[in-house]
């Protein structure tokens, strides 16, 4: 391993987290994702320190998603590079936080072509390391918008032009504010300001006379000027600028002592170094924001601009699973924050975003997706999952456009750290000790088979549970001739007041959290083959597929009894599993 690692979270990281104990108490649901919550945390519940074990997760799990995330510092066998130079990463469930790790180098190369420094200038990554944090920094241009909506100075369906008259040149009379958040305004995704016009005032009058691509409400497309005219807004009414703004209403309350904009020279050493930038000739960039717009805007800019740490962001993203509060002061109420976390965007398939997160986006938050878990993304490297259900989020902050941005995607550890702390939750069987658990990647099949002798109408019953990609499917299938041929099984199922019909024996994708109790006609006599049949595609994949509970009955009498006789399932990738 490369680099200065540490395991786990210190004394030390916890009390610069939040000593004082938190107001919830870990109850049956601590560790569960079969649980979900759908209501806020106590606005009282800080972080702190915790073993795995001790909130319920599985610590193989959590010590998987430490590994995955430290590994793609290290170059891979038959590779010239590793995925990103530097990274720390912090994961808390239940307000507590049960794993932080910092792993590779802050600082490494000396030129775009990854020629290295000399060993004794390399500076590693730790977990006070403050990177920058591209466009996650949406997210408190974002929130200070929304404080003004609270204070009445900001209307969110109101055009633009109300606080920005500039803004109406070239058609954009239409596009409200609200649009600019859910980036449906129709605006262009990026314009080369820094290449392009001279001056910030330049810049600045560029984005608002900037013709849209599309008319507003017709696309989503996202845009860095959404943001930037969204902290203009900012700006216009309240006569601050956007990062006293962030300092005064976000980071300051909030206690995030390490993030802002435009960090001083005294922190160089603790700043991650970016890209080295040919154009514009700015060299290796270090303690300087690495997007050029937001360079050549002072570094201050609602796109972009913004540095911090884990430990800073962990406050952050606590704030949100508490109803936007914490420690004590409260930077949005609870009603802007469900706001936040509610999709704004039905009309288009795929791109769910509420007002500043994106929502429910399976490409980086892999198995914790659901409807209303939050987060977002910075080209640099860094990227921020919030799961509400689960009261769980993970931060994963690298360098990876040290030294270059062509380097490549970190998209695979996004998802691997994603992935361990919703495997890290457990699933609790329905009924035993254990369940029958399908395979767990990609790109494969497996199959549950049950031989059964039928006589007269039959009925099966058995618990369910499903948590998967909408493109990885589970099918209920049966064969009377052995196996030579398979026809579905339609069923129905049921969880509390919800109700599931798979009349073509086929479900998939998110069936909120919870076991659902499976009742399927078996028709005919003779020998059968019953199937559960499993298929992931190519890529990503949600919590997975269980079954429990197995149970045949003819003419309303039992005649198979899967918790008695487990061993007469045939198993190709299934598993008993206890979580």
């Amino acid at each position: 391993m490369t680099g200065r690692r540490i395991v786990l979270v210190t004394l030390l990281a916890a009390a610069m987290l939040g000593a004082g104990a938190p107001a919830n108490a870990h109850g049956d649901d601590a560790g569960r994702f079969d649980r979900p919550h759908d209501d806020f945390m106590s606005a009282r519940t800080t972080l702190r320190a915790a073993a795995p074990a001790d909130v319920g997760l599985d610590p193989d799990r959590v010590d998987a998603l430490v590994d995955a995330a430290a590994g793609y510092t290290e170059t891979p066998p038959g590779g010239t590079h590793p995925l990103y130079s530097g990274m720390t990463v912090l994961a808390a469930h239940d307000g507590r936080v049960v794993a932080e790790d910092a792993a590779g180098w802050a600082l490494r190369f000396a030129d775009g072509a990854g020629a290295e420094l000399p060993r004794d200038e390399w500076v590693a990554s730790g977990t006070d390391t403050i990177y920058d944090l591209a466009s996650v920094s949406k997210l408190f241009t974002t929130i200070v918008v929304l404080q003004q909506v609270e204070a009445g100075r900001v209307d969110l369906d109101a055009p633009v032009t109300r606080y920005l008259p500039a803004f109406a040149a070239n058609g954009k009379e239409a596009i409200t504010v609200r649009q600019l958040l859910t980036h449906t305004s129709g605006l262009v995704s990026w314009l080369p300001l820094w290449r392009d016009w001279p001056t910030p005032e330049a810049r600045i009058a560029a984005v608002l006379n900037t013709t849209p691509a599309n008319p507003p409400g017709t696309t989503y497309l996202y845009s860095d000027l959404n943001m930037i005219t969204a902290g203009l807004i900012a700006e216009a009414v309240t006569g601050e600028t956007l990062d006293a703004l962030v300092a005064g209403g976000v980071t300051g309350p909030l206690g995030m002592t390490d993030t802002g904009y435009n960090p001083p020279a005294s922190e160089l050493d603790r700043i991650a170094a970016t890209e080295f930038q040919a154009a514009p000739p700015r060299g290796i960039v270090r303690g300087e924001v690495h997007d050029e717009n937001a360079w050549s805007l002072n570094g201050v800019a609602g796109h972009a601009g913004v540095f911090g740490t884990a430990q800073d962001l962990a406050r952050l993203a606590q704030a949100i699973l508490n109803g936007g509060a914490y420690g004590g002061e409260r930077i949005l109420r609870p009603d802007t924050v469900e706001a936040m976390l509610t999709d704004e965007n039905t009309t288009f398939p795929g791109n769910a975003h509420g007002l500043g997160f994106e929502l429910d986006q399976r490409w980086y938050m892999a198995a914790l997706a659901s409807p209303s878990t939050a987060g977002h993304t910075g080209f640099t490297g860094t990227s921020m999952v919030i799961d509400p259900q689960s009261r769980s989020f993970v931060i994963l902050l690298t360098n990876r456009v040290h030294p270059s941005r062509s380097w490549g995607t970190i998209n695979p550890a996004r998802r691997a750290v994603a992935h361990e702390l919703a495997y890290a939750l457990s699933v609790e069987p329905r009924s035993g000790d254990d369940a029958w658990r399908a395979h767990e990647a990609d790109a494969t099949t497996s199959t549950l088979s049950l031989p059964v002798e039928l006589s007269g109408s039959s009925t099966l019953l058995f618990d369910l549970f499903v948590d998967t990609e909408s493109t990885d499917r589970l099918t209920l299938e049966r064969s009377t001739d052995d196996g030579a041929t398979w026809t579905p099984v339609p069923f129905t199922a049921r969880a509390g007041r919800d109700h599931l019909d798979a009349a073509d024996g086929v479900v998939s994708g998110d069936q909120g959290r919870q076991w659902w109790t499976v009742r399927a006609g078996l028709p005919g006599d003779g020998d059968t083959i019953l199937r559960w049949r499993y298929v992931t595609d190519a890529l990503y994949q949600g919590r997975g597929v269980y079954v429990d509970d197995v149970k045949v009955r003819t003419r309303g009498k039992p005649v198979f009894d899967g918790e008695r006789h487990a061993d007469r399932f045939v198993a190709d990738g299934w598993v008993r599993s206890r979580r």
